[in-house]
This record gives structure tokens, sequence and C-alpha cells, in this order.
């Protein structure tokens, strides 16, 4: 053959594999930013000790009651039995197809799907699933499942499992262990993450025409633990699987070391006080600092038989507040909205409620570099917030903005002109000492409140609301009435001491919270009825950032939109987690940076 033209078809053979779309290897880890931290062959996360030993059992004690097992569904009368998927006590029943290292901001590893292959672009993610995974049944975990899960869940599911096919273009089986997703242009960067991290459902296990019904059987997932007994409203035990596929994969190992979970519920936080002194309760988690100081004085705790310690983080402060409905006009001006935000007295409960050892929250992402505070705004966030002009004031422009320091007293005058001059400023007047909306009406509002510590939070703002004349009441309803209100979005203020937890890696979860879809959308997280196109806009820039600059500048301006937006009257946070436990059990020498982990904790041997 001629020379040439043997150079010519090696040339051409050359260029033209050249121009094929770059192969990406199926990978062991995924993460949102950068690589993941560990390497292919890790044995086991940094935080856990894996020889811990297996066996006894532990109880957990929440507030509340429950009536239903199936954690997917929307028409739930009271709550979800926790335990089924959990971030508190871990998923065990149902698994997702990859595991959350919680020592990085946001990184995934191998779990029902033990590798993916994610093309560079993130605009398809095939999933390689384990061939050892199986339901706690024994039958293989296949593909066909992870297709029915999400058809079931786009059509009987709750939000957000529900809302998760629109932005699915195909999904598709291509292998005997191996399904891929195809993403359409409503995706953005996270969602590949967030398709890993959701749980997957057996289809020989459930009917899809009554899948949204409320069941107390005990349904059955691929997790480490089956549903052992059910007494609704009371109790639910989950028994370890001794068989369990995944007890020794990387992700999972350590984990998992009790041999029986018990879930107590209680009407009250006291009630479930006083039951973990009498050793019912493994473990007390009280966040205030005054009342855990004066419970924690009792003889078992002096003899050595209870320990009390503190785990530092490294995530923002749960961001707990009075949190307005904005759907009712009442709420409807930002202006009116900044009032009320001035007059929580943080400087007086702190003294007096919380013998000073808390700190005032004042920002979503607190004490990381994706907060507002102290940061002026560069010109990538001013590039995003151009569309906008006035949404942000000025000192949340240069990271000066502060909340107003009263002088602790409970009376500080310059406090109340300065929200009585914003309220006049809005058309708002007082006669016969009673405020009044531009329209005449005596302007006021109902808090709803689940607990005494709540209530004892909304005395205290109720007490300097009337001050300027603002008729204010509370209403204490149990968990149950709470949680069925916030479906409907039937209340004016909520009390959240539960709080919003926020990550240093903020993605999807936002667009729950605060976009303006779901607003409209029954039984969503964005209880405050936010429904702003500049959130919308920092939520979409935040979700498809592929420089980390450009990300922290999006998430930034999420913060100073959300500030400044006054949805929610901060309180206060502690830096460290306490918790009070038995002495039987033990726990990993490191705390990852989102805390300590209790399914990796275990019972000592006897």
């Amino acid at each position: 053959m001629d020379r040439v033209l043997v150079r010519l078809i090696a040339a051409t053979s050359f260029l033209a594999v050249s121009l094929l779309p770059a192969l990406s290897e199926p990978k062991h880890g995924i993460a949102m930013q950068g690589e993941p931290a560990l390497p292919a062959n890790y044995a086991h996360f940094d935080y856990v000790n894996p020889d811990a030993p297996k066996g006894g059992s532990v109880t957990y004690c929440v507030v509340g009651s429950f009536d239903n097992l199936n954690p997917f569904i929307l028409k739930s009368l009271r709550t979800t039995a926790r335990g089924m998927i959990d971030t508190v006590y871990g998923n065990l029943v149902f698994e997702p197809l990859m595991q959350r290292n919680y020592n990085e901001p946001f990184s995934l590893y191998g779990l029902l799907a033990d590798s993916a292959d994610m093309d560079p672009e993130r605009k398809s993610i095939e999933f390689h699933l384990n061939p050892n995974a199986k339901w706690s049944d024994g039958q293989p975990v296949t593909p066909e499942d992870v297709l029915f899960t999400y058809d079931v869940f786009k059509d009987k599911g709750r939000p957000p499992y529900s809302d998760r096919m629109s932005m699915i273009a195909t999904l598709e089986k291509t292998g005997d262990h191996s399904v891929k997703f195809t993403f359409n242009d409503k995706a953005n960067r996270e969602f590949p993450l967030i398709i890993a991290l959701t749980p997957i459902v057996p289809k020989h296990a459930f009917d899809k025409e009554t899948f949204d019904k409320t069941t107390l059987k005990p349904l059955m997932g691929s997790g480490p633990y089956t549903v052992d007994k059910v007494q609704p409203g009371q109790r639910i035990v989950f028994k370890r699987n001794p068989d369990y596929w995944g007890k020794d994969i990387p992700s999972k190992r350590g984990f998992d070391n009790f041999d029986r979970i018990t879930i107590e519920y209680f009407l009250n936080a006291n009630a479930k006080t006083e039951a973990f002194k009498k050793g019912i309760c493994a473990l007390d988690d009280e966040t205030d600092p005054v009342k855990r100081d004066r419970d924690i004085d009792f003889p078992a705790f002096r003899k050595g038989d209870v320990k009390q310690e503190y785990f530092d983080t490294g995530i923002p402060p749960v961001v707990t507040g009075f949190l307005f409905n904005t759907r009712l006009p009442k709420f409807s001006d930002p202006v009116v909205r900044r009032a009320l935000g001035m007059l929580y007295d943080f400087e007086w409960a702190n003294k007096n409620l919380f013998a000073g050892k808390f700190n005032r929250t004042m920002s979503f992402w607190q004490n990381s570099e994706l907060s507002a505070l102290g940061h002026p705004a560069d010109e990538r966030e001013k590039a995003l917030l151009a569309p906008y002009p006035g949404r942000v004031p000025a000192e949340m422009m240069d990271g000066t903005w502060r909340p107003p320091v009263t002088d602790g007293s409970g009376q500080d005058r310059k406090v109340l002109r300065a929200a009585f001059e914003l309220l006049k400023g809005a058309g708002y007047h007082v006669e016969d000492g009673r405020m009044l909306d531009p329209r005449g009406n005596l302007f006021g509002f109902e808090i709803m409140t689940s607990s005494q510590d709540e209530e004892r939070l909304a005395a205290l703002y109720q007490r300097t609301l009337e001050k300027l004349g603002i008729d204010v009441t509370i209403r204490s309803l149990d968990g149950d009435q709470i949680q069925s209100r916030k479906q409907r979005f039937d209340f004016e203020v909520l009390i959240g001491t539960s709080g919003f937890n926020n990550s240093l890696s903020p993605g999807s979860e936002q667009v729950g919270r605060w976009g303006s879809a779901a607003a409209r959308h029954e039984g969503s997280f964005n209880l405050a009825g936010v429904a702003d196109p500049a959130v919308d806009a920092a939520i979409n820039a935040m979700l498809n950032a592929r420089a980390k600059e450009d990300y922290v500048a999006a998430v930034r301006v999420l913060d100073r939109l959300l500030i400044s937006g006054n949805y929610i009257v901060p309180m206060q946070y502690n830096t460290q987690q306490w918790v009070a436990y038995w002495s039987y059990l033990e726990h990993p020498q490191k705390t990852p940076i989102f805390g300590y982990q209790l399914p990796a904790w275990w019972r000592k041997p006897n």
C-alpha cells in the first residue's frame, strides 16, 4: 500500500477518534465541588470505629407521634415514624444509591451502586449497582427497582421526591446491573448527586395503586434493619438484619452496631427528659443550656453512670426563629417584616433565659465563607443582583449589616422607636394604644408553638410587640397538629426551634425552602411562602456554578436576599453540640464536620 495512503488513513482514524466524546470512567465516589477526598481503595470513613463491637440494644426518644411508616407520601394524618429514612438515626430501612461522607461538604460513595459514571457536563449519570445488593427478603436490587421508584414517586410521592422526574429526560436500564439517568434543561449541576441520594424502594414489595395510602404494616427495604414491632404513636422497634448485604462495604463499615433500635415517643419535652433520667432513653440532646445544666444534676450523673459531652462542628449553625407566612397580606410588605424583626430582644433573652451562653443568629451560613456577614459584595455578586435593583440594602451589600442591639433591659426605647418609624412609614399608626394597619384594622397575629420552651420565647416576643400596640396571641398545639397546619400553610407565625439546618454545600434543598414553585406546593418546606425571582436566580446560579468562586458568590447573594427579605426573625445559637448519654454507650474518637453521628455509636460489651 502506498505510504502516503497509509499515513492518510492513520491520520484520518486518529482525527475521527479524537472527535468522539471523551469517555469517563465509573468512579467510586462523586463530589459537588472537585473530587472526593477518599481514594478508590479507602477502607472506611475516618469518623467511625471499623472494629466497633456489634450487639445490644439502644432506645432513642423523641417528642411527637406517628401513624404511618411510609416516608415518601404526603397523606399522613400525623407524621411518619422516625428511622425509616433519617438523618439523625440513619437510614435504617431504605437506602439510596450512594452514601454521604459527613466529613466532607458534599461527597458520596458507593452503596446500592458501587460506582457511578457521570459525564463532565453533568448531563447524565449511569449507576452500576452492586451485584451483591439485596432487599431484606434476599431478592436482588435491580435496575427495575430504580425505574419503579421514580415512576411511583412521580405519581404517588410527596415533594421533593415527586418533582424529580420533571428534570429527567430519560431513565433507562443499560445492563443487568446498571441504570442511566439523562437530564433535561431543568436540571442543575447538583441534581446527579440528589439522584444518588434518593432512597430506592423494591418493586416487588409495593403496589403502585395503594402506594400513597398511610400504612402501619412493616415495610421492606435494603437497609441494615427491619421493622420488628410497631405500637402506633408510641414506639417503633427495629431489628438488625444479620444477613444485611452491605455490612462489609467501605461506606458502611463501623455503622449499624446495635442489634435492636427502639424509638420511643413522648407527648412533650419534659416527659422525655424524665424518661432519660430513669434510664429509658439512652441520651438527651437538650439545646437550652440553662435547662440542661439544671436537669443533668441527678443521681446517675453524679455517680458517673451518665456522661455529658460537647462536640465541635464545622458547619453553619441551625437557623431558628419566628417565621412569617408571607402568603398573608399582613406579612406581604418586607418593611413591615423588617420592623417586626427588630423587636426580638436577643440581649434580654440571652441574659435572662440562657445565662449568656448563646450567640445571635444573623446569617443563614454564619461562621463560614458562604456568609454575607463581613464580606462586601464582589463583582460576581453585583452582576447577579443587577437585574434586581434595590432588593438588597447598601449595608447588606457592603457586609456591615448587623441586627439592632438592645441594652438588655427589655425596655430599650431606641429600638422600639426605630421599629415604629418603619411601621409609620408603611402607613401604620397607633390609636388608643393599638397598632392599626393602613386600612384602619387592628394589626396583630397568632404565633403557633408546640412546647413550653417555644411558649416562653413566644411570650418574650409578644411582650415587646405589645409595647407598640401589636396584638399578639399564642396558640399551643401538639406536634401532630403543628405538622398538619404546616403542610397546609395554615398559620400566621411559626416559632421554629428545630430550624433550618445549613451545610457547607447548600444545594437543591434551597429550592424547596425558598423557591417560588415550592411556595405553591402543599407540603413543601417553603413555609414562609417566598416567591421572589431574585431568590430563584441566586439559587439557580448556585446550583449551576462550575468554579468555587462563582458558587460562593451565589450563596452569599442568596444569604443577602434572605436576610434582606426578613422572612424569619432569627434567634440564637450555640456553637457546640451537647449530648448527655448513659455510660454503656461509646462513640468514635473523631467528630466529623457535621457533628457526632449516632449510627456510628455502639454499646459496650457486657
